[in-house]
Parts: structure tokens; C-alpha cells; sequence
């Protein structure tokens, strides 16, 4: 940046004009406000023309229909640098393949951090595979945001400062759905399916911490399952003799499908399903487990899918698809996971464009701490982002939804989740 200076200045006080020596030497000795004049800051992976960003992401493996999202955000950097990037500079998107292995994630974002540079690692999904990261990005002092994860600990920002999650807490969830067991049904005769990692046990956690006293009683069977399984059919037919009245399927898209499958085919008829928000979507989960067979599953969910008839007007859901109709033909639209995406490629875009020119990664994670009602397009009516320095957790509400054979349609007012 370079300054020019007239002959004179006229002093404050109305004394004589300074001259151009004394007003370099008041600078100097910090006697005049530099505030106008401060230097545009820089740590690794930013500068005047560029922002590099990471993201590790299973594009194969168990779970590669989530890789949409890596693929979406790709696609709205690209659109962000077609319309001029960020404050004036171009967006690189880095993004490697992680197949939802926590040992090939570190392998990655390694990569990501010492050979890329990258200005910060954001969306990374996956509890065990984030876990393994913390310390190493702590220790680096790279930002750890926007991830999709939910388990507690990664809202830790007096011990892992630099790591945040996007979605919601798993442990509230579990609380909303033990609450609407009590309201609904206090009798109830509950058979949870969850994951053995940090996703399916902080849900069960916050299960049983809703049920209070009650959950000794009303947790009939409980049954785990490794993402390494081929099926859950076992544990569906364990669970179905527990005489469970209410079904909890804390599963992720794949295997909550199988076990929706597996409930009807055996003839099981729990009187109440619930589904993780994790899986809450039509094409991904429930078509595949069969629409009739789903009809009546309840679960929480924080954004629209974009192609439920109920959002066809809205404005927002317009932008996105006509988004994806240009800068990510090839993608399937239907797949949900293609609308958690876009929000966090724009809540990464905020975050940057907050940032301004002082792009150290220092800056980025506060700015990530500091958001204020923040609404991605896409998000449910109702809702908005806001963090803190003591508290990542993005998300203040759920909402209860309810599928009718079509579509999840909405089941009353939003639900505080803190």
C-alpha cells in the first residue's frame, strides 16, 4: 500500500499545518491514529490475489454419497471467482479423497496444511476421522471449522479453540426426541439402533439424558453396528424382540435405509419411528428403504431439500437449483446432501468476505465464532446461525418434522435445542 502525502496537514488544534517530516515522525511514534492506513495481513494460503481453502471428503467408501458435498462446494467457489471472488481475490478450493478413513483424513489434511497451505480445513466430515485431527490442527493453529460433525467435543473452544462444528449437537437432538416420547407417548417401549462412534453414542447420550429416570424403564434394546457392516439386519431382528412399541434409528443414510427395510419386511410395526437428521432425506434414505414402508417416520431437520414440492416457490430453493443446473450439471440434485453443502460453502464464504484484509488464521477462526443470525439461503424458516467465542454450537433450533409418504412436512414451531 503506499500513502501520498501533501506538503501540510492542518493540526487538529488548529495550530500551524504540520509538514510532511513531522507527520512521519508523529507516525512513527504512534501519535497520529493509523487505523485508515493499517496493512492488509497474511498468514499461509492468503494473499492479494488468492484464498486457498481445504476440505477432505469421502468421494469413495461407505459413505461416497456425501461426497456431493465436497463436489458442491467446488462448484460454488468456482461460481464465487466467476462473479469476481472474495474481496477482490480468487477462491482455491483443495479437496482430497478421504473414504471416511480417519487414518487416510489425517494423510490429507496433512497434505492440506504443509504442502497446500491451505488458510484453513472446513466441512471435513466424520466424528472419528475430526477426532484424530484436533490436536494436530491445534498444535498448527490452523482453522478445524464448519465440520460435519455434531458430537460434543467438538465445541470444546477452552481446550480445542481452533476446531468448530456446522451441524447441531447430537446430544440435543437425542434430548428433542426424548421429549416428544414423553409428550406423545410416556408408556413407550423404546428400541434404539445406533452407531458405535461418537455420532451414535452422543444421540444415545442425549436419549437417555431426556428420559431422565425413565430411560432404565423405557430403553427396552439397544443394538450397535461398525460402518465396516455390511447390513443391520441382525440387529433390527434383535431389536424387534425386545417388544419395542417405539423404533430410534440412529444410523447414517445408508444403513438407516437398511433398517427401515428390515423393520417392515419382518413384519415389525412400532407404533413411533425417529430418524436422525443425519438421514432425513427422501432420496438418500427413504426411497431407498421404500416410501411406503417410511410413511410416518418423524426426525429433526435445520434445512429445506430443495426438491420437496412445499420449497418449488421459494426464492432461495430457486437460486440453488438454478446454481446446480449451471455450475454442477453432472451432480445429482435430489441428493440432499447437495443442500447441507451449499450452506456451508456460503457460510465459508461469509466468513471470508468478514475476514476482509486481514487474512490470518487467527482472524478466520474468530470470525467463524462471531456469526450473528446468519441465515444461508437455505436454511428452514425459523432458524439461523450464531456463535460465540465460548460457544460453536451453530445452531440454537430444530425443527420436528414428520414424513407423510411424499415429503417431510413440519410438526409445530421450532424447537430451542440450548
Amino acid at each position: 500500500m503506499s500513502v501520498h502525502f501533501n506538503d501540510s496537514f492542518p493540526s487538529s488544534d488548529g495550530a500551524a499545518p504540520w509538514g510532511r517530516r513531522q507527520v512521519l515522525a508523529a507516525l512513527a511514534a504512534g501519535l497520529v491514529s493509523t487505523g485508515a492506513l493499517a496493512q492488509k495481513q497474511y498468514d499461509p494460503g492468503a494473499s492479494d490475489t488468492e484464498i486457498r481453502i481445504g476440505m477432505s471428503m469421502p468421494y469413495s467408501g461407505p459413505v461416497s454419497s456425501y461426497g456431493i458435498i465436497g463436489k458442491v462446494n467446488d462448484a460454488y467457489f468456482k461460481m464465487v471467482n466467476e462473479r469476481g471472488g472474495i474481496n477482490g481475490r480468487q477462491v482455491r478450493f483443495v479437496s482430497y479423497d478421504d473414504q471416511y478413513n480417519p487414518a487416510k483424513a489425517t494423510e490429507v489434511v496433512r497434505r492440506m496444511v504443509e504442502q497446500d497451505e491451505v488458510l484453513a480445513v472446513y466441512g471435513n466430515l466424520g466424528s472419528a476421522a475430526n477426532a484424530g485431527l484436533m490436536r494436530y490442527m491445534h498444535a498448527k493453529k490452523v482453522p478445524h471449522i464448519l465440520l460435519g460433525v455434531g458430537a460434543e467435543r467438538f465445541s470444546d473452544p477452552a481446550s480445542f479453540p481452533w476446531t468448530m462444528p456446522f451441524m447441531p449437537s447430537y446430544d440435543a437432538e437425542g434430548r428433542l426426541y426424548a421429549q416428544n416420547i414423553l409428550k406423545t407417548k410416556p408408556d413407550a417401549r423404546i428400541a434404539v439402533l445406533y452407531q458405535n462412534d461418537d455420532f451414535g453414542k452422543d444421540l444415545l447420550k442425549g436419549l437417555k439424558a431426556g428420559l431422565g429416570d425413565k430411560a432404565k424403564t423405557m430403553i427396552v434394546g439397544e443394538a450397535s453396528f461398525e460402518i465396516s457392516d455390511p447390513t443391520v439386519d441382525s440387529q433390527i431382528i434383535k431389536l424387534q424382540g425386545s417388544g419395542a412399541n417405539v423404533f430410534v434409528n440412529f444410523a447414517t443414510a445408508r444403513f438407516a435405509a437398511q433398517a427401515i427395510r428390515k423393520v417392515w419386511d419382518i413384519g415389525w410395526r412400532p407404533d413411533q419411528q425417529y430418524l436422525t437428521y443425519v438421514s432425513a432425506y427422501v432420496k438418500m434414505t427413504l426411497e431407498p428403504a421404500g416410501l411406503d414402508k417410511s410413511k410416518g417416520i418423524m426426525a429433526m431437520a435445520f434445512f429445506k431439500d430443495a426438491v420437496q414440492p412445499r420449497w418449488a416457490n421459494d426464492p432461495a430453493t430457486q437460486e440453488f437449483l438454478a446454481f446446480m443446473k449451471k455450475y454442477a450439471p453432472g451432480e445429482d440434485v435430489t441428493n440432499a446432501a447437495s443442500v447441507y453443502g451449499y450452506c456451508v460453502a456460503q457460510t465459508m464464504a461469509h466468513i471470508l468476505k468478514q475476514s476482509g484484509d486481514r487474512l490470518t488464521r487467527e482472524n478466520v477462526l474468530k470470525q467463524a465464532a462471531s456469526l450473528k443470525d446468519f441465515r444461508p439461503g437455505l436454511l428452514l424458516p425459523g432458524l439461523a446461525m450464531n456463535t460465540s467465542p465460548t460457544d460453536y454450537w451453530p445452531f440454537g433450533a430444530l425443527q420436528l418434522v414428520q414424513f407423510n409418504g411424499k415429503e417431510f412436512e413440519p410438526i409445530g414451531q421450532s424447537i430451542a435445542v440450548r
